[in-house]
């Protein structure tokens, strides 16, 4: 495909007018794997042919707005350290690349990247487990920049279930349902793309502002637990959320997800597992991995938008440095989506709310909510029994 394609040309142009706004991207755990997390070191300014996002892949991608998530493991010794080693990756980001880059901590800072020409940088946390039960780290990852927490992985925690783990709680906790209105109290986005669908209906009853799901598509066309299932898709308008599709291939395709479903368990790979060696096994058995394409991933877009409406639907890529599919390989190709998105009808008005106007309109509602919750609330305090926080079967030894 090349620009003389009239839908890729349009992208482009599209792209040149309106912001693109990624809602997820792993790029400090790529860092922490290659480089240790020296960010220097790692080189984002030159093409990293292993992975999926460096600095010229992502001007040529057009991106406008990056989130860096800082992803932490569940089962990691220290979370709490390995949080803040995370979301310090992120701001070396913002430093070492200040040229490219632009701190993103309001919804108007992106518009000011823009006049600026560089890429604003948002930063996430990716599980709350580094809180280790208490609200209090909460509002020092907000001083040091985190806009957004997904509240947790792919493991349920003391205080939520998770999507892909045996669920433990029924949903959320009433910690769990404190930590959401703390984060609205301090203009934390709320990130569910983790939760389970009951937490999910959780966080939808005590929500008081929108809600992200910043990397998960339509569990109607994939069945993979990941994915958002039509009761919760049917209640994202009410409260004004935005679900944000991603470019997983086991979340895009119905034929990937099958494939790789002997391979996982509650849809993840279990712990320890040679994935490489397991893929390249089932390979042999069954064929090449199906790894999705554009066109599937538009087919959740717009049944995400027939549920949802066209103000409550984004792009969050969780690009990782893992397998994606073949014609979303890096950040260089976000143009490629929407050009099909051109060729499917999509107006000017509609390509502009997935590409920013939707996750912006979140990010100020949030920021307005906040305003009033600071007015009304003190800090929120509350903190989970130590005893709690030890995985099921183990007690946490008394401190």
């Amino acid at each position: 495909m090349s620009r003389t394609d009239p839908a890729l040309a349009r992208a482009h142009d599209l792209l040149e007018r309106f912001v693109l706004f990624d809602g997820h991207n792993d790029l400090p755990f790529s860092i922490r794997r290659a480089a240790d997390g020296d960010v220097a070191a790692y080189g984002l300014d030159r093409v990293h042919q292993e992975s999926d996002t460096d600095i010229p892949r992502l001007r040529q991608g057009k991106v406008g707005a990056q989130v860096f998530a800082a992803f932490v493991p569940t089962s990691v010794p220290d979370p709490g350290r390995f949080t803040l080693e995370q979301v310090a990756i992120g701001l070396d980001i913002e430093t070492v690349h200040a040229d490219i880059f632009h701190p993103a901590r309001r919804a108007a800072d992106v518009a000011a990247a823009r006049r600026m020409a560089k890429i604003a940088s948002v930063l996430s946390v990716e599980s709350a487990v580094g809180l280790g039960g208490s609200l209090s780290p909460l509002r020092v990852w907000y001083a040091a920049g985190v806009r957004i927490l997904t509240l947790c992985h792919n493991e349920t925690l003391a205080w939520i279930d998770s999507a892909t783990d045996a669920p433990r709680h029924g949903g959320l906790t009433d910690f769990g349902r404190a930590l959401i209105a703390e984060c609205n109290r301090i203009g934390m986005m709320v990130d569910l793309a983790h939760a389970s669908p009951k937490a999910q209906h959780d966080a939808l009853d005590v929500a008081a502002a929108p809600l992200l799901w910043s990397h998960s598509n339509a569990a109607a066309l994939c069945p993979h637990p990941r994915n958002v299932p039509d009761d919760v898709l049917d209640r994202v308008k009410a409260n004004g959320g935005v679900v944000m599709a991603t470019f997983v291939p086991n979340f895009i395709s119905r034929k990937s997800h099958d494939w790789m479903t002997p391979l996982q368990v509650h849809g993840k790979t279990p712990p320890g597992a040679d994935i490489d060696t397991a893929v390249a096994r089932r390979a042999a058995e069954a064929g090449p991995w199906p790894r999705a394409s554009i066109g599937e991933l538009c087919d959740h877009i717009q049944y995400i938008v027939g549920r949802t409406g066209l103000a409550h639907i984004g792009i969050g890529s969780d690009f990782y440095g893992g397998p994606n599919p073949p014609d979303l390989a890096d950040a260089s190709r976000f143009p490629h989506l929407v050009a099909e998105l051109v060729r499917r009808g999509w107006s000017d008005a509609a390509l502009k709310g997935i590409l920013s106007g939707n996750m912006l309109r979140v990010w100020r509602t949030v920021e307005k909510v906040s305003a009033t919750l600071k007015a009304a609330r003190p800090p929120g305090i509350a903190r989970v029994a130590a005893e709690s926080l030890a995985p099921p079967g183990r007690k946490k030894p008394a401190t």
